[in-house]
């Protein structure tokens, strides 16, 4: 049995020594730390039992990659698991209640940074596969591991190791552990994940800053201007007004509406217990899951520009600058938004102004049938496992390894996730639910179990 006493502290314990490890692909500086985590999960395979290796990044200089695979079940289905070891910044880190990577076991939860998003759900994958050869000596199914170190700044050493590589990563589906629970106890597949488009708006206008009492009334304003594209963009009830922007959309169908309402919901909970705002916004005719699961959306995260600074000074600034993303819903195209977005953004540019949208990087939306064989052993597993019938849902996040996996190899994704809505990803008290993380083992084990019969 890979589910005992002794099994679940091991794996409590070496998930720790992972946690431990501050593996920030954001930051520079932590360049060593993300080599430790990429060599953990290395030594990890290895001892499971796979043939493994790291991949470094000779083109780009990305942090490397840990391929493993273990083939000795032939005629069998292979299975590619995917997982990232880096992690955000812990900022702000006062508003932790225990040190980010000095993981703390409270109650029934482990808090740490990456925890739930994703070394935690990464090691799930990991533990099921080394309890299975350990208790049986083989696997009922091939299996490959990918595992990287880029998710969150944009992947780009996988992106080119999996375009340029098929032969070597063939397999018939891949399973990730990146998603949440709909709710506690509740086993959920996710069978679809909005993409994005993520880019700057740039705004310039004088070739430099101006004094507002002399020149105000003449000069433009590249501030003025970027709310007037803005709102040109999208209106006060959350309509995105690009032309063609909605025209490639596939709406759900009857039955995935059905269900959707069938879920366990509460909507005055999820708006002031767990966003913590006073109401909720967007298109008014749109149910709230179609807004968050089945409807693209445009969004303005951050402005820079001028004087912000304590006390006053008058400047009419020459630039100014405004962090967008669109999220993208089957079957639109990152390509295709981006073009559309371009020119909403020139046709809206008000006078005095030279205005341009920038693409940072762009991943393309999933929907993966739940008809799927693969789809459905994963959801016979977990209702086996938790007790209690497996929902489908979708996400509004983006996962741009699932667009990789299907573009590039032609595989379906299947989305098991045992993280909560409440885990606090990329915020302070980051966290996993313990019986989670053991039961997702068992889940995942039984999960290769099925595919293999």
């Amino acid at each position: 049995m890979i589910d005992t006493l002794e099994s679940r502290a091991e794996a409590l314990d070496r998930l720790k020594t992972f946690l431990r490890i501050p593996s920030i692909s954001t930051l520079p500086e932590h360049k060593p730390d993300i080599r430790r985590a990429a060599d953990f999960v290395l030594g990890e395979l290895l001892e499971a039992g796979l043939t493994a290796r790291v991949i470094e990044d000779a083109e780009g200089g990305g942090n490397p990659l840990v391929y493993g695979e273990w083939l000795g079940a032939p005629g069998k289905p292979t299975v590619l698991c995917y997982g990232h070891y880096d992690v955000q910044p812990p900022d702000p880190l006062d508003e932790w209640k225990s040190p980010p990577f000095e993981p703390d076991v409270r109650g029934d939860d482990i808090f740490a940074r990456g925890s739930s998003d994703d070394k935690g759900q990464t090691y799930i994958l990991i533990r099921a596969v080394a309890g299975l050869l350990k208790t049986n000596g083989r696997l009922p199914v091939n299996v490959k591991f990918l595992v990287e170190g880029e998710e969150e700044t944009g992947g780009e050493h996988i992106e080119r190791y999996v375009a340029t590589r098929p032969p070597e990563l063939a397999c018939d589906a891949a399973i990730i552990c990146d998603t949440e629970m709909f709710a506690p106890g509740l086993p959920t597949i996710c069978v679809g994940l909005r993409g994005i488009v993520y880019g700057e708006l740039c705004v310039e206008g004088a070739n430099h800053d101006l004094h507002s009492g002399v020149y105000g009334g003449a000069a433009p304003n590249p501030i003025q201007a970027i709310a007037e594209i803005l709102t040109a963009l999208k209106d006060r009830d959350g309509r995105i007004r690009i032309r063609g922007f909605h025209a490639r959309i596939v709406p759900p169908g009857a039955e995935e509406r059905q269900a959707w309402a069938r879920l366990p919901f509460n909507e005055e909970e999820y708006t002031r217990g767990e966003m913590g705002a006073r109401e909720l916004t967007g298109e008014p005719d749109m149910p709230l899951f179609e807004r968050l699961w089945a409807r693209p959306t445009l969004e303005v995260h951050g402005i820079r520009g001028g004087f912000t600074g304590e006390g006053a000074k008058t400047v009419i600034p020459a630039r100014a600058v405004a962090k967008l993303s669109a999220r993208l819903v089957a079957d639109q195209r990152p390509g295709e938004a981006v073009e559309q977005l371009q020119q909403a953004v020139a046709a809206a540019c008000p006078r005095g102004v030279t205005a341009e949208f920038r693409l940072i990087h762009g991943a393309a939306p999933s929907l993966v049938d739940p008809g799927n064989r693969f789809i459905r052993a994963a959801a016979g597993a977990m209702t086996e496992v938790f007790g209690r019938e497996t929902v489908y849902i979708r996400s509004g996040g983006s996962i741009p390894i699932v667009g990789l996996f299907d573009s590039h190899l032609g595989i379906p994704s299947v989305m098991m996730g045992f993280g909560l809505p409440d885990d606090n990803l990329h915020a302070p008290n980051e966290k996993l639910h313990l019986p989670n993380f053991y039961r997702g083992i068992v889940a995942v084990a039984r999960y290769l179990e099925l595919l293999g019969e």
